[in-house]
């Protein structure tokens, strides 16, 4: 998804995507803690770091819209 596309974004919206990736984030570390394997590991471990770089992304995005 675009920077374009985000600051079109409601502040409704772009809360309700950054709830989303929090859920996406807390149910990948259940799904790490039960994973066995170093493939499984890995792959998890970079989903997660995709969400929680997507999600510091939005923070921002918020962040600097309540600043206004």
């Amino acid at each position: 998804m675009s920077n374009d596309y985000e600051d079109l974004l409601s502040m409704d919206a772009l809360n309700d995507r950054i709830a989303i990736l929090e859920d996406n984030i807390r149910q990948l570390i259940e799904q790490a803690a039960a994973a066995s394997g170093e493939q499984n590991e890995s792959r998890i471990a970079d989903r997660i770091n995709q969400q929680n770089d997507e999600l510091d992304r939005l923070l921002k995005i918020r962040d600097s819209r309540q600043k206004k």
